[in-house]
């Protein structure tokens, strides 16, 4: 069997350019899929519904995206706000959205799905007269089938004389440019008028309607792959042997059987109409959650494999992987493996590092998956709470005016992003409400802090139970948590901020939540090079991993070396570390960036009272307008970041200046 090592397509999810070739060009259904949250009820009983782009191709191709393969899908989505999360989606995944059609006059398909036991999962189609069950033979552009080596096609997509004529069409032309036919048999009897709409879930049945449709199909097909009973649906057979030999009758194709937890048969493409001996890949055994959409996980993992040259072996070890994975998690597409997880589970899951009890596992998912940003972050800090009450009370300035300061601050911080797309904001939610609500309109990065203001001893605003009132906040909002943690305080203090770091941790990862912990040492204790490195290290010790850090202005380059070997050490996919401002002033906080070139994790800033400080007391006051107060903020705002390009020699920067311009606060 093939290594892993020696696979050289990368891991990172590609953007495809609009020209560019293809590994795999899917075509058909594509829904936007709401399952119900919680286990083991009814579809009836859901109150919860979880979001995620679904439907046989689309799943596919996401799959095959996240595995490395340059991907494409050619189908149709309504002109609302679900096509254009479908699309968002996509292109979020690196799945090139050339062929997806907006249909202004009909709604993106929904699908409905709960989860009642391990073998029960009931769901309704939304699919009369929807966006992709419109696409028509005018939508199949050649030149971009041309583009791909893969052709896929799904059965759904021949239920109907439509969608059926634009499949025929895309297969004639992938035939007469050499690109490979796959047929994914993808049956659901409900979406052939077999079955009752509250008969979703069902899985098999007869007709001789439907063989005589799949018949030609899989006789023009270069890789036929279904689950038994597709195949017997496929051939209008009851027996499985007898439909496999049914399709070798009519097909050259590589035939792949999917047999569940037992993993797959492949049955290698051959002239003649004998069936042949079958290569089984590796089984894996997981506890199952959702096994709707496994099946497309399998299909991707085993074009992974199929596509770059690897032998049938790995290929179906590679698909019923992917496969297995899937399975033990709720949702379809936005659940399923990245190379990285899949390299992970092949490597260890023979140790026992099953999926439902690996929390590596869970944190590969979670790091390959996350929004993409840029390498540098600049971030306006104005989560100011009781400083901003102190202050107010003492200008004798009425605490509701807050809100308006925290609004024009926003405000002030998306002029800067008007010229950069690394800009961000940190505020509350109790004084900020309103500009999180103008935050969320603008292209910034947020976070909003969780912490009780001025606890010592770690406790949130949202009270005890943090996860179930943080799934109210949106998703793109990074949770930023200010802890008070020394690694020489003592023992039973640090266990109860540890723990209560863990809860949130642990909250932020099950409901997709990007966290930002913000570590602030005693300033009555031992500080030194080793203070900082060891409370991160401690709290990785822990299993506290947050996709940021945000530390105090620390002014030692070995201090900072140290810190970065702590955050590699513990977490090598941490996206970085945000300095922040705290009391420092201009030539503190300068002295602290040039230290923190000696860690490379080290990517921007979070400050606040340095910059906007003076212009809150002022403007409470009365002694700045808002205009004033705007653009004295934008003003000290681009300053702060002047002082961190300096900092790191932008060569690009400095010779953009004028030589007489200051860099100054």
């Amino acid at each position: 069997m093939t290594s892993l090592s020696s696979v050289s397509i990368s891991d990172e999810r590609l953007d495809n350019s609009k020209h560019g070739p293809l590994d795999v060009l899917c075509i058909g259904r594509c829904s936007v899929d709401l399952y119900g949250v919680e286990v083991g009820t009814r579809l009836e009983d859901v109150d919860t519904f979880k979001k995620s782009v679904g439907g046989c191709p689309a799943n596919i191709a996401i799959g095959c995206a996240r595995l490395g393969l340059k991907t494409a899908i050619l189908t149709r989505v309504g002109d609302e706000q679900m096509g254009r999360f479908v699309i968002s989606e996509m292109e979020r995944e690196g799945v090139s959205t050339d062929g997806i059609v907006v249909d202004d006059r009909r709604l993106t398909a929904l699908v409905l799905l709960a989860v009642r036991n391990r073998v029960s999962f009931p769901h309704i189609f939304y699919r009369e007269n929807c966006a992709d069950m419109a696409l028509s033979e005018d939508d199949v552009s050649p030149t971009l089938i041309r583009r791909a080596a893969t052709l896929v096609v799904t059965g759904t997509h021949f239920s109907a004389k439509g969608v059926a004529a634009a499949s025929w069409k895309a297969i004639r032309i992938a035939q007469g440019a050499g690109v490979r036919v796959v047929f994914d048999i993808d049956f659901r009897p409900s979406l052939w008028g077999l079955a009752a709409h509250a008969g979703g879930e069902t899985r098999y049945a007869l007709s001789s309607q439907v063989e005589n449709i799949l018949k030609d199909i899989l006789a023009v097909s270069d890789l036929v792959v279904g689950t038994e009973e597709e195949l017997r649906v496929a051939t209008n057979q009851d027996d499985l042997q007898s439909a496999l030999h049914s399709v070798r009758e009519i097909s050259c194709a590589t035939i792949v059987c999917k047999r569940g937890p037992r993993g797959c048969e492949i049955f290698p493409g051959r002239n003649d109409s004998v069936l042949g001996k079958p290569v089984r890949g590796r089984g894996f055994q997981v506890k199952v959650l959702n096994a709707i959409g496994a099946g497309d996980a399998f299909l991707a993992g085993f074009l992974r494999g199929w596509l770059t040259g690897e032998d049938w072996e790995t290929a179906a070890t590679w698909a019923n992987a992917c496969g297995a994975i899937a399975v033990s998690r709720l949702l379809c597409s936005s659940e399923y493996p990245t190379w990285t997880e899949l390299s992970h589970f092949l490597n260890h899951q023979d140790a026992g590092d099953l999926y439902g009890e690996s929390s590596a596992l869970t944190h590969l998912h979670w790091v390959g998956t996350r929004r993409k940003l840029q390498d540098e972050l600049f971030v306006l800090a104005v989560d100011h709470r009781t400083q901003f009450e102190e202050l107010a009370d003492t200008v004798g300035a009425d605490r509701a005016r807050l809100s308006a300061f925290k609004s024009l601050a926003v405000r002030a911080a998306a002029s800067v992003a008007r010229n950069a797309d690394n800009i961000g904001i940190i505020c509350d939610s109790e004084y900020g409400a309103d500009a999180l609500f103008e935050a969320e309109e603008l292209p910034l990065w947020v976070a909003r802090p969780v912490e009780r203001p001025g606890s010592k001893s770690l406790s949130y605003v949202l009270g005890h139970d943090v996860g179930s009132r943080l799934i109210a906040w949106p998703k793109s909002h990074t949770v930023k948590c200010l802890c008070h943690y020394h690694p020489d305080d003592l023992p039973g203090f640090r266990e109860k901020q540890e723990e209560a770091l863990l809860q949130l941790d642990q909250a932020c990862k099950a409901l997709g939540r990007e966290l930002l912990i913000e570590i602030i040492c005693a300033p009555d204790r031992l500080f030194n090079d080793e203070t900082v490195s060891r409370s991160i290290a401690a709290l990785y010790k822990r299993g506290i991993q947050p996709d940021w850090w945000k530390l105090e202005p620390i002014r030692s380059a070995k201090a900072w070396e140290n810190i970065g070997k702590a955050v590699g050490s513990g977490d090598p996919a941490c996206r970085g570390i945000l300095i922040l401002g705290s009391t420092a002033g201009t030539d503190e906080l300068r002295e602290a960036f040039e230290a923190s070139k000696a860690c490379d994790l080290v990517r921007g800033f979070a400050v606040g009272r340095l910059i906007v400080w003076t212009v809150i007391k002022e403007w409470l006051a009365g002694r700045l307008n808002d205009e004033d107060a705007y653009r004295a903020i934008t003003s000290d705002f681009e300053n702060v970041i002047s002082l961190w390009r300096v900092s790191r020699s932008d060569s690009a920067y400095l010779s953009s200046l004028p030589p007489s311009l200051p860099i100054r606060l």
